[in-house]
């Protein structure tokens, strides 16, 4: 084989399609892969949001915020990759860049200067449960195409979202203003 050959046979595949095999059938992967990229696209999102609330809380209960922000920053950012890497499975793509992220993603950005704790913790309310319901939505499609795998992860992920809710309202109730 010449050289030519064997670099153009690099090449290739270097470009060639993500086609990884699997029993889904028809459009299943695509549409699967379709709202779990906007769940991947939400959840960097998420963290960020969560990251910028964390480094900026502030008053009387900021050491209960700082650590519980830190903590579900790191819960959400632990999603990320799982929710990509079952994309790739699929033998779709995932998001490529920051970009596709701001494209795909239904988390509106807070760069205030100030942001009082209690609205960081209703907006984070509001988000996560908005992030529970989008995945609510895709765990739909993967019942419509009997993906139980990816259902399966959603399971947890939905269990978690539904948690971060709750720590957050109970924070917010009785919160002095």
């Amino acid at each position: 084989m010449s050289t030519n050959t064997k670099a153009a046979r690099a090449e290739d595949a270097s470009v060639a399609p993500l086609r990884t095999p699997n029993d889904l059938g028809g459009n299943a992967a695509a549409a699967i892969a379709t709202e779990i990229n906007k769940l991947v696209a939400d959840a960097f999102a998420l963290y960020v949001k969560t990251k910028n609330f964390h480094w900026h809380v502030s008053g009387p209960h900021f050491r209960d915020y700082h650590l519980l922000l830190d903590e579900q920053a790191a819960e959400i950012f632990a999603s990320i990759d799982p929710l990509a890497e079952r994309v790739r499975k699929l033998g779709q793509t995932t998001l490529r860049s920051i970009g596709e992220i701001a494209k795909l993603s239904s988390v509106k950005d807070n760069d205030k200067a100030f942001v009082s704790p209690q609205d960081m913790i209703a907006e984070l309310i509001a988000d996560n449960k908005a992030n529970t319901a989008a995945m609510r939505k895709a765990h739909e499609v993967c019942d419509e195409h009997n993906d139980v795998a990816t259902a399966s992860l959603l399971e947890n992920f939905i269990d978690e979202s539904e948690r971060r809710t709750w720590f957050l309202f109970e924070t917010s109730r009785g919160a002095s203003r």
